[in-house]
């Protein structure tokens, strides 16, 4: 196993400055034994240290063949999942680096496929639907109730996979179903409803309009029972122009593209959500928050410029209170590779009450809010926080006060807590008893539990980076930030499923 060549213990900051000379086989390694020694901890860090090495892995392999790239960053991934398998944000960021490589090799597959139909020499008429409408996707996702085109119309689907010689056949035989074009003296609100629907709609090209809508003067949109105009003549497609055949993309700089913005979005994540503060949090307010939580700092620190308001602070113990209790004295620092330190809420004027753990239920009566920050979301909308978390919800729950759970979609995964017991992780024995009482420790079995299991139906509302949601709605986030194929990272079925459906 390498070694770092940094004098310091390793960190977070030592793996990001040793990605530049060493290879990639011995970064993968160096991180991997992070993981195991919990050197690297916490969702955001892990978050961090994972894009930058698969952005190394894309960047350094000499792959440009998409499929074979999904099967190596698959490959680093399941590494680096089994090291650690409880930090989920490890594999949310391999599922989202995944899902990146798949949509550019489905939108190279797309641009190669508009090369072919608007080849130089080929005539395009405006009545051809081959040259104008691209292709409704064939892959839909599970996690939907819509599966392929069984939600379509049936009439639709007969018109849609016909050829334009059978949409003549077809309405040279039946009427027109559409109305009438509008005149001066007819209005929107008489009009029978029009027969384009939403697909249609989306299928046309920009510019163009279906008929009945407004802006549309000459009838060019076409349904399955309607003839598609010719009152053009057929121009054929000059080369080099704005709609001429495209060249295929280099799919290795799109995907390096494609994670330097998931790393933007890192960065950016806790200021997001920060800004939803004067939303949630008002004048003379108690608000009731727990562990030493950076997106929670500020989202109070954004909030206490504009708001007076008293914050009670539940300290964590054993393995959090001295973190609270330096975030409550000197502000909150940044992460291991910057020298951002955030003032602590009292310069600001804010009252920040200290307070044990064991006297949260006699408080939640006077609390208005409560503010948890997780260390996993799972896609029921039940979470993983810190331990004392889950003692505190069903206080507020009790109490009927309401609990906002601030977390970035890099927490939030696509794993469903089938066992909650496997998701627990328990910590050092020796932080509840001390060495000291070895003689009362051998009769009793001590644990430390690091994280509680919070369910869905304790949380109220969850505010992420892309806003504010229910928990009941966090299957759509999944839905469109992971495919279904990379949920399962130790499955080979998913390895190049894309570029096959395309």
């Amino acid at each position: 196993m390498p070694t770092s060549t940094v004098g310091h213990t390793p960190s977070l900051s030592t793996f990001l400055k040793s990605l530049k000379t060493n290879d990639i086989e011995s970064s993968i390694e160096l991180l991997v034994s992070l993981l195991k020694r919990r050197q690297i901890r916490n969702s955001r860090q892990c978050a961090l240290a994972t894009t930058h090495l698969l952005l190394s892995v894309v960047a350094k392999e000499r792959i440009r063949d998409a499929q074979k790239l999904i099967e190596r960053i698959r490959s680093v991934g399941r590494r680096l999942v089994a090291a650690q398998p409880r930090e989920f944000a490890v594999g949310n960021i391999v599922r989202r680096v995944l899902g990146v490589v798949r949509e550019v090799a489905e939108d190279n597959e797309d641009s190669s496929v508009g090369s072919e139909l608007l080849s130089p020499g080929t005539p395009t008429t405006p009545g051809t639907s081959e040259a104008r409408r691209p292709h409704l996707p064939k892959t839909f996702s599970e996690f939907t109730p819509l599966h392929g085109a069984a939600a379509l119309p049936e009439s639709f689907q007969t018109g849609l996979h016909a050829s334009s010689s059978e949409l003549e056949s077809l309405a040279a035989d039946s009427k027109p179903q559409r109305p009438s074009l509008m005149s001066s003296t007819t209005s929107y609100a008489a009009q029978g409803p029009s027969l384009t629907s939403l697909f249609s709609i989306l299928q046309h090209p920009a510019g163009r309009s279906p008929a009945g809508s407004p802006g549309m003067s000459t009838p060019t949109a076409f349904s399955p029972s309607m003839k598609p105009s010719s009152s053009r003549p057929a121009t054929p497609q000059r080369p080099g122009t704005a709609s001429g055949p495209k060249e295929k993309m280099d799919i290795k700089a799109e995907v390096i593209d494609g994670i330097k913005e998931l790393l933007d979005e890192l960065d950016v994540v806790d200021s997001q959500i920060a800004e939803n503060a004067l939303d949630h949090i008002h004048s003379n307010e108690i608000v009731l928050t727990h562990t030493s939580s950076q997106t929670v700092q500020k989202f109070l620190m954004t909030a206490a410029r504009k708001r007076k308001f008293t914050v009670f602070h539940a300290e964590a113990y054993p393995n959090n209170h001295e973190a609270t209790h330096a975030t409550i004295l000197n502000g909150a620092a940044g992460d291991e590779d910057t020298d951002e330190r955030w003032k602590p809420l009292t310069d600001m004027g804010i009252t920040v009450i200290l307070i044990p753990d064991s006297a949260v239920f006699a408080l939640m009566s006077r609390i208005n809010k409560v503010i948890l920050a997780p260390h996993a979301v799972l896609a029921n909308g039940s979470l993983l926080a810190a331990a004392g978390a889950s003692t505190i919800a069903r206080a507020a729950k009790t109490h009927h006060v309401p609990v906002v759970v601030l977390s970035g979609v890099y927490k939030l995964s696509p794993v469903y807590p089938f066992d909650t017991d496997e998701l627990i992780e328990y910590g050092d024995p020796s932080k509840v008893v001390a060495f000291e009482d070895a003689a009362f420790a051998e009769k009793v079995d001590v644990v430390n539990p690091v994280y509680d299991h919070v369910e869905e139906d304790l949380v109220d509302l969850y505010i992420t980076n892309l806003g504010g949601c229910a928990p009941s709605y966090l299957y759509r986030i999944v839905a469109d930030h992971y495919r279904v194929e990379d949920v399962d990272l130790s499955s080979k079925e998913g390895v190049g499923a894309a570029v096959k459906a395309a």
